[in-house]
């Protein structure tokens, strides 16, 4: 693709987004939502005006990982401290009820099957599917409310961070049902590592940027090193951990969440991302959805993985948070904020094909559950954050 035709699409993407971020707005509803519907518009599913490509991929997801980064950077250490425990529970009903709900879900549709049988192996995966959690959504969702810092904010980003690992692993395990080559204790072994390293870089990182921020504070070049300390951890943690690059910028934001400048850098990475980046990751939700490619036996089917989808998230989550003492309102904004799916999903869904375990026309109902929660869980969240507002 030509810089000329880069220039065009990115106008046309920029443009849309806005705008129906604006006219979202005006319907009280979140402004991603409005962005995820102009790249359907824009997208193969209408007017076929921007085709998704490497390079859009790319910048979506730079995108992603400069708004975890600012999620990161917006996080309560105290806060994040005393949800540990209850994240990581959270994080495991999150994994295991959509793992067996998915996996019910396709053998009513094509037949129960021994274990270890090739059909056993694709019901598994299907569920491994709809392990993954993507918060991005609700981060900006969280934003747009002022919520992000709050406990049930950072229980959320907390369980989602735990909730990628214990994906991680699930993935492998499945993975070594079908290829004998898949380590999975390896795999355990490099994500403990991970954080193991990220800890203790992560000391050293945080002493070294406040007395490079004592002695330039407030000024451009603090931001910069955040951002590019939040691109190498990404980069780190996909390249040498098989960890999600999303949590390495996560990670890189909690680093420098207690520095004196943290919300300065903050409002630096948030013009960037509220310009270019964010619109572009949103919008490109919507751009990686064909539904003019649907028939009749993959809709069935999508229909009843995006209900699943969404409701094993909340029922999990929920149920989990309601038996850690939070309240019926909060609990159900934590099963809500985890149903959302993103590119981790796809990231599965891509792993499945590789290896032929799943055929690639299940890539629309991952992109289906992607746009549908991507939508419907910023617009329920405010709704319930409205009802309590109301009520106090």
């Amino acid at each position: 693709m030509d810089t000329i035709e880069i220039l065009k699409n990115l106008a046309i993407i920029i443009i849309s987004a806005k705008l129906f971020g604006l006219v979202a707005r005006k319907f009280k509803a979140p402004q991603v939502a409005g962005e995820i519907i102009a790249g359907l518009l824009i997208g193969p599913s209408l007017f076929n005006l921007v085709a998704d490509n490497d390079f859009w991929a790319g910048m979506a997801e730079i995108g992603v990982i400069l708004l975890m980064f600012s999620a990161g950077l917006e996080t309560d250490i105290d806060n994040l401290k005393k949800s540990g425990l209850k994240a990581t529970a959270l994080a495991f009903a999150g994994v295991i009820v959509p793992l067996v709900f998915g996996t019910l879900l396709y053998m009513c549709f094509y037949g129960f099957a021994p274990i270890g049988s090739t059909t056993f192996i694709e019901a598994v995966f299907i569920g491994t599917i709809l392990t993954a959690t993507s918060v991005s959504i609700t981060v900006q969702a969280l934003k747009e409310l002022g919520k992000i810092s709050t406990e049930v904010g950072t229980t959320i980003m907390s369980a989602a961070i735990i909730d990628d690992v214990i994906g991680i692993v699930v993935l492998t395990a499945v993975l070594g049902l079908k290829d004998p080559n898949a380590n999975l204790s390896a795999v355990c072994i490099k994500t403990v590592a991970f954080f193991a390293v990220s800890i203790v870089a992560g000391v050293i990182i945080f002493k070294i940027m406040q007395r490079l921020d004592a002695r330039w504070a407030h000024t451009r070049r603090i931001p910069i090193m955040g951002m590019a300390l939040a691109l190498v951890l990404a980069y780190v943690a996909d390249k040498y951990f098989g960890v999600a690059d999303i949590t390495g910028a996560y990670v890189a934001g909690i680093i420098l969440s207690s520095l004196d400048d943290s919300s300065y850098i903050d409002r630096k990475m948030d013009i960037s991302s509220y310009m270019i980046f964010g619109p572009i990751f949103f919008a490109s939700v919507g751009l990686q959805t064909n539904l003019k490619t649907v028939d009749i036996s993959i809709l069935t089917f999508s229909l009843g993985f995006v209900l699943v989808g969404l409701l094993a998230k909340i029922i999990g989550c929920g149920l989990a948070a309601k038996v850690l003492k939070f309240n019926n309102s909060d609990a159900l904004k934590i099963g809500v904020g985890m149903m959302t799916r993103g590119e981790v999903a796809l990231i599965v869904a891509q792993r499945g094909l590789k290896a032929e375990i799943i055929d690639s026309k299940y890539f629309t109902s991952v992109i289906l559950l992607i746009v549908v929660s991507s939508i419907l869980t910023p617009i329920i969240l405010k709704a319930i954050y409205a009802a309590d507002e109301k009520r106090a």
